[in-house]
């Protein structure tokens, strides 16, 4: 085995600290500096493209589990096409609106879709050791056995928004739960929140929900 040779390893290491301080002093990382076959990870010019939608049959069935059977099938579909729209619009760390009583910037969280992604997966890997069988091969009932013994654990006096669920299944039902479809379910009568609606209705009666405004 040769010997290193120390004058060597010096000459290298000053040479990789004068790249480090001219690259931070172009306003590039030391990251910049890569072998041109590894793929681009991304500038502020080209940022990194999420990964976009889940594995739709596997969330369709946590969706018909999860959320009340009175939406009915096409309900459910609609509730769960909702969630992946606003789960692949969400913009992580983006800056929050100012709300009252405070005057710092605050950010939004990460992006929770991967880790959301992770988890459809092993509740279906779950599945298949429990019981042989695919998540999405389960009935219904069996279903909610496995996803019982997933969220067991979860404790809360309130259902979460969805970015404060620590599990996919959790953040699919809040935010289902924060719609104004669940709201008038709710109350029984067709309040949609969040909804314009104009003056001269604003004292009136809400209609009940088999009836549709004139």
């Amino acid at each position: 085995m040769s010997t290193p040779d120390p004058t060597g390893r010096r000459r290298f290491l000053k040479t990789a600290g004068v790249l480090a301080v001219g690259t931070a002093a172009a306003g590039a990382s030391a990251c910049d500096v890569r072998d041109p076959q590894t793929p681009s990870i991304g500038t502020d010019a080209e940022p990194l493209e999420r990964r976009r939608g889940f594995d739709r049959a596997l969330l369709d069935a946590v969706a018909a589990a999860m959320l009340p059977e009175s939406l009915g099938t096409a309900g459910i579909r609609a509730a769960t096409d909702r969630f992946v729209a606003w789960a692949d619009g969400y913009e992580p760390v983006a800056e929050e609106m100012h709300g009252y009583g405070y005057a710092d910037i605050r950010y939004l969280p990460a992006d929770p879709s991967p880790a959301w992604r992770a988890q459809l997966a092993a509740l279906d890997l779950l599945a298949r050791k429990r019981t042989g069988l695919s998540f999405t091969s389960l009935p219904v009932p069996r279903q909610r056995e496995v996803l019982r013994a997933v969220l067991r654990t979860e404790q809360a006096e309130r259902l979460p928004s969805p970015l404060g669920a620590r599990h996919v299944a959790i953040a699919l039902l809040g935010h289902w739960a924060a719609s104004p479809e669940a709201w008038d379910l709710a109350l029984g009568v067709r309040v949609t929140p969040g909804t314009c609606r104009p003056l001269d209705g604003a004292t009136r009666k809400p209609l009940p929900l088999g009836e549709a405004a004139s």
